[in-house]
């Protein structure tokens, strides 16, 4: 069942009643309500039904984390105005609560001075961070892990530059030895660095990839679309820990606050370390421009109209959540980490099984042990289906052979992917559902 909070209504009813009071002073006017609306809504109730329950801690399959309840109520509350982020004159309020917000994303990364706005998403803030890359050096290749986001090698194209893929290690993580081998022949002017891989959530190494930028002079921009707000766990291994502890030594940096950040889809964040690539935005907009002279954030984005209900959502919730170490929204990024190696424990204690390796963050690959690649592959698909069955929603994932790890060294490889089981252990309660989680897989087993 839903858990649904009758208390919410409340609290949005009387956020409308203050919002109105400050229009009173306008002409009344009368807007009717057609009779056929509470039709539609409840056609609409029943035809959402036809969803995978993933507000529910059983659905540990893809990147999908529920929006708390105050970015729900804040979204809607601000689309009785329906603000407009792009000028002023369209969002004077949620403009300046994208600001702040913004600025206490840049602080959770160690940036005081920095550039920076929220965009539709973490693709169109990536697209963003490559176009400058692209501004800075134009003849040259932006390279990025074979793992990485497949995005950053078509945004690369939709730019018109060239993408190379570096070779992974048998982590999962980009090879630093491979890297400095392109880096030499001197073709290469940003190398992405992924801080949590979709896939598997591996953490590329920042360590060695800056120490290689002090040789070659590149730029690095980090994609922490799905992983950077790990930068606020107390529990990382320590040598993840101390990739994240390096992120404000990058050039750009993207975070999507519609994964871990706990808002409705549309809310992604792109920040540059210099103030100055500004200077690659600047563009002339006669009509819309005109209101302030403050900074219109349609001076610094490529988007234009783009949705001010998404910052007035984000601004509330972290005004209830701070990002800072040891506050409620950092205990709650360390217990997806935890649920995931609370996961991983389960799986390298049954001897039926094997996992890819320990998680960095939150997300947890593993398959029934089988003598070749290929009934792997089935094992894993059967176990998905009759899990789905059974109310537990997991993922599957299709992975290199040639990068499975040594505790898979006796496994006949007669297929070149493995298709694995994988969950993103993203909401809080996730830390307390491991034990129904792991007793639905062992029951849906072959």
């Amino acid at each position: 069942m839903m858990i649904y909070n009758q208390q919410s209504l409340v609290i949005l009813q009387k956020a409308l009643t203050k919002l109105s009071g400050g229009f009173a002073h306008l002409p009344p006017y009368k807007m009717e309500m057609p009779a056929e609306v509470e039709e539609i809504l409840l056609d609409v109730a029943e035809r959402m039904q036809d969803n995978f329950p993933y507000h529910h801690p059983l659905y540990a399959g893809q990147m999908l984390k529920p929006p708390h309840e105050v970015a729900r109520l804040a979204y809607m509350l601000a689309m009785w105005i329906n603000p407009n982020n792009h000028a002023l004159d369209g969002g004077r309020a949620s403009s300046a609560m994208e600001k702040e917000a913004v600025a206490e994303i840049a602080q959770m990364f160690g940036w005081k001075e920095y550039l920076g706005h929220l965009t539709s998403s973490g693709t169109f803030a990536n697209l963003e961070a490559l176009w400058v890359a692209g501004r800075i050096h134009p003849k040259k290749k932006i390279a990025g892990s074979e793992l990485a986001h497949y995005t950053h090698e078509r945004i690369s194209q939709v730019l018109g530059l060239q993408f190379q893929k570096i070779a992974c290690g048998k982590n999962g993580e980009m090879d630093s030895k491979k890297l400095e081998a392109q880096l030499k022949k001197g073709k290469i002017g940003t190398v992405v660095v992924t801080m949590g891989t979709t896939g598997i959530g591996s953490v590329d190494p920042l360590p060695e990839i800056l120490e290689l930028q002090k040789k070659y002079a590149f730029r690095i921009h980090l994609d922490a679309a799905y992983g950077g707000y790990f930068r606020l766990a107390a529990n990382l291994s320590d040598t993840t820990a101390k990739k994240y502890a390096l992120m404000q030594e990058a050039d750009s940096i993207v975070v999507d606050p519609h994964k871990h950040g706990l808002q409705p889809y549309g809310c992604g964040c792109i920040l540059f370390k210099d103030p100055a690539m500004g200077s690659y935005y600047k563009h002339d907009s006669p009509y819309t421009y005109f209101s302030s002279a403050e900074l219109h954030l349609g001076e610094i984005s490529l988007e234009c109209s783009r949705a001010g209900a998404a910052a007035v959502g984000l601004w509330a919730t972290q005004k209830l959540f701070p990002l800072v170490q040891g506050g409620v929204f950092s205990k709650n990024i360390s217990s997806s980490h935890e649920a995931a190696i609370k996961l991983y424990h389960k799986i390298t204690a049954d001897k039926r099984f094997i996992a890819l390796q320990a998680p960095e963050i939150d997300i947890v690959i593993w398959a029934q042990k089988k003598d070749t690649i290929s009934a792997i592959s089935k094992a894993s698909k059967a176990i998905f289906e009759k899990a789905a069955a059974k109310n537990l929603h997991l993922a599957l994932l299709n992975y290199p052979v040639r990068l499975l790890p040594a505790q898979w060294r006796r496994i006949k490889k007669d297929e070149a992917y493995v298709t694995c089981l994988r969950s993103c252990l993203m909401k809080p309660e996730h830390v307390d559902w491991v034990d129904e989680i792991w007793k639905i897989v062992t029951e849906s087993m072959e």
